[in-house]
């Protein structure tokens, strides 16, 4: 058929592509201080940190990840690259069992944390979207601001946050 396969988080074109996104963001927040992003394979992270890191290096990258996928956490921790035994969440876009290496070592030099939420805390925030803004992401699309209202990160006063939605739908966690 002549069709070229292109992998969802690993093809450099497909990274590239999704690093005009980190672009985007610049150009509406120039002095953003700090990202959020859902993480999967890890893909949208490496695109978009790599560009924002090369124009405003300042800027921190906060990746989030499911408690029971904790993919590039684990091998940023191992310094290596790791395949999970086990994947537990029901966060489909959001499980991988091992991103590959190029991945990995871009999220080393420009990701600079990790932080781990449940698939509960996601439904909340999902839900917080959904009644507070009318907006309708997806558990994965929801993770950013799972991250925020978890607490399990800190955030200095006055900085100025990008907190990602990048998935949509209900993923069965609002009323019909």
């Amino acid at each position: 058929t002549g069709a070229t396969y292109a992998h969802p988080f690993s093809d450099p074109v497909v990274v590239a592509g999704q690093g005009t996104l980190g672009l985007d963001i610049l150009d509406d927040m120039p002095d953003v201080d700090v990202i959020l992003v859902a993480i999967g394979g890890g893909g949208l992270i490496t695109g978009l940190s790599t560009a924002v890191k090369a124009l405003r290096p300042q800027t921190r990258i906060i990746g989030i990840e499911p408690v029971g996928s904790p993919t590039l956490h684990a091998c940023l921790a191992a310094g290596r690259l790791v395949a999970l035994d086990t994947l537990e969440t029901r966060v489909a876009t959001m499980s991988c069992r091992q991103t590959d290496q190029a991945i990995y070592e871009a999220a080393a030099r420009n990701v600079d944390e990790i932080v781990l939420i449940t698939d509960a805390e996601m439904e909340q925030a999902a839900k917080s979207l959904w009644f507070e803004f009318g907006i309708a992401a997806d558990l994965s699309g929801a993770a950013a601001l799972a991250a925020l209202q978890s607490g399990r990160m800190s955030l200095a006063g006055g900085e100025k946050v990008c907190a990602l939605v990048c998935g949509a739908g209900t993923d069965g966690c609002l009323p019909a």
